[in-house]
C-alpha cells in the first residue's frame, strides 16, 4: 500500500546456496521489511493523522484509495523508536534568561502490559491512571504580532515521557543535555523552572545545576482559592493579605492569617481543605514568593494551556483507554510533532534502528550508479583507455542490479 493507493506485484524469493539465507530482493530495493505491506510515505501519512486524532482515522488516511485497520496503526506506534535530541548547533545561543516549564497529565489505562493486569486498591478502585509528563524549554514570551493581544513562546522545545524512578533521572538528564548543547550557560543569568512542585519535578531539579524553581500561577491561585473560598464577599481581601505575606516571605504573618480563616470554619471538611492548602504553599514557600514578586526576568507560566494542547487534547480530554507502551509512545510522538519533526524521517529512522539491531547495514546501488562508477574507474587509467560510453538495454541493467544483490546474500 502506497500513499496513492494499493499496488499489486509478483516477486521472486532468492536463496543463498551456501548459507541458506533467503530474501526477496525486490523488498530490499523498495525498502520494505519482512512481511511489510506499507511503503514509507503511507506510514508517514498514517502517523501524521494518528498523532492528531485516533488509530482508526490514522488507518483510514494511510492511502488515498486503501486503508489499514486500527490494530495495524497501534502496532506501528507501539514499535516506534525516537531519535535523540537535535544535533549540536555550530554555535551555542546566548540568552539572558532561560525557562523550563513542567507539568503533567493523567491518562486512563485499559491495561499496563497485558489485559487484566490492573490491580485494585483497598476501596476496590482500579489503579488505572498513568502520569504523562510534559517539559518544555523556551527563551521567553513575545507578541505574535506588534498589535496582537496574543503571545507566543520564543523557540520552544518539548519533551514528553512516562518515566519513573531511575528513568525519571534519565529524562531530566536528557533535558539538561539539550540545554547544555544549545545554550552558552556561562552567559545565562538565570534558569527558571516554572512548575507545580510535584515530586518528579523536584527530583529533576537535583539533576539540573543552577535552576531556580518558581511556582506556576495556576496552582498558586488554585490553593489561595481553597484557603479563602468560605469567606464569600471578603474572599478577595483575604487572598490579597495572603499574597502580601507570601510576596514579603513573612511566614509568621501568613500563619496568623490562616488561623483567622480557620476560625470562620465550622465543618471538618473545610478545616482539612484549608490545612492541605496551607501545607502545599508552605512546602513551596520560596517558589511562591518568586512568582508573586515577578523580578529578575520571571514571566507568567503557560503550563496548563500547553498540557491541554500537547497531551490532553489527544490522550485524555475524551474517553480513551491506553496501555503503558501506547501512552508512552504517543506522548513522545506528540512532542516529536510539536518540535517540527518529519514523520517520513521518523519512519526511515526505524529502519536504521532495525539495521543496527541485527548488524546488517547495506547500500542499494542503481544500474545508473554502477555505470557511473565504471566510467570514473576507467578514466583513472588514462585518456587512451576505452571509456564506457554505450547505453545498456533494460534487461542488462536488471541483470547487473539483481546479480549484485544475489552476490551479497
Amino acid at each position: 500500500i502506497t500513499s496513492l493507493g494499493a499496488v499489486t506485484f509478483r516477486k521472486t524469493l532468492f536463496t543463498n546456496k551456501e548459507t541458506g539465507h533467503s530474501e526477496y530482493l525486490l523488498d530490499r530495493i523498495l525498502g520494505l521489511g519482512r512481511k511489510e505491506r506499507l511503503t514509507e510515505d503511507a506510514q508517514a501519512r498514517m502517523l501524521k493523522e494518528a498523532v492528531q486524532t485516533s488509530y482508526r482515522r490514522g488507518g483510514e488516511e494511510t492511502s488515498l484509495t486503501a486503508e489499514v485497520g486500527k490494530q495495524t496503526v497501534k502496532n506501528k506506534i507501539h514499535k516506534l523508536k525516537f531519535p535523540k535530541n537535535e544535533k549540536q548547533p555550530e554555535q551555542k545561543k546566548t540568552v539572558e534568561y532561560l525557562y523550563i516549564e513542567a507539568d503533567e497529565d493523567h491518562v486512563s489505562l485499559q491495561f499496563r502490559e497485558k489485559k487484566g493486569d490492573l490491580t485494585e486498591n483497598e476501596n476496590h478502585q482500579k489503579n488505572n491512571s498513568l502520569i504523562t509528563k510534559l517539559v518544555y524549554i523556551h527563551e521567553g514570551i513575545e507578541k505574535e504580532a506588534p498589535q496582537s493581544k496574543r503571545h507566543k513562546l520564543i523557540n520552544p522545545y518539548y519533551f514528553c515521557g512516562v518515566s519513573h524512578g531511575e528513568e525519571n533521572n534519565q529524562f531530566w538528564d536528557e533535558i539538561y543535555e539539550y540545554i547544555n548543547d544549545h545554550y552558552d550557560l556561562e552567559k545565562v543569568k538565570k534558569i527558571y523552572l516554572n512548575a507545580d512542585g510535584g515530586g518528579w519535578i523536584k527530583s529533576g531539579m537535583k539533576r539540573l545545576e543552577g535552576v531556580t524553581c518558581v511556582l506556576d500561577e495556576f496552582h498558586l491561585e488554585k490553593y489561595l482559592t481553597k484557603l479563602t473560598s468560605h469567606m464569600k464577599d471578603s474572599r478577595e481581601d483575604a487572598a490579597n493579605e495572603l499574597r502580601r505575606a507570601i510576596r514579603n516571605q513573612t511566614k509568621k504573618e501568613f500563619e496568623e492569617i490562616i488561623e483567622r480563616l480557620e476560625e470562620c470554619l465550622t465543618d471538618d471538611t473545610g478545616i482539612k481543605r484549608v490545612a492541605d492548602a496551607k501545607d502545599y504553599i508552605l512546602s513551596n514557600w520560596t517558589a511562591a514568593g518568586l512568582r508573586l514578586r515577578h523580578r529578575d526576568g520571571v514571566t507568567g507560566s503557560s503550563t496548563e494551556g500547553h498540557v491541554s494542547h500537547v497531551l490532553s487534547s489527544r490522550m485524555s480530554s475524551r474517553p480513551m483507554g491506553w496501555s503503558s507502551r501506547g501512552a508512552a509512545n504517543m506522548c513522545q510522538l506528540r512532542a516529536y510533532e510539536q518540535n517540527g519533526g518529519d514523520m517520513l524521517e521518523l519512519v526511515r529512522y526505524q529502519k536504521q534502528e532495525q539495521a543496527k539491531a541485527v548488524g546488517s547495514e547495506y547500500e542499494v546501488l542503481s544500474a545508473d550508479q554502477v555505470l557511473k562508477s565504471e566510467k570514473n574507474r576507467h578514466k583513472e587509467l588514462g585518456k587512451y583507455t576505452e571509456a564506457v560510453s554505450h547505453s545498456m538495454t533494460m534487461q542488462s541493467k536488471k541483470t547487473i542490479y539483481f546479480n549484485a544483490h544475489i552476490w551479497g546474500l
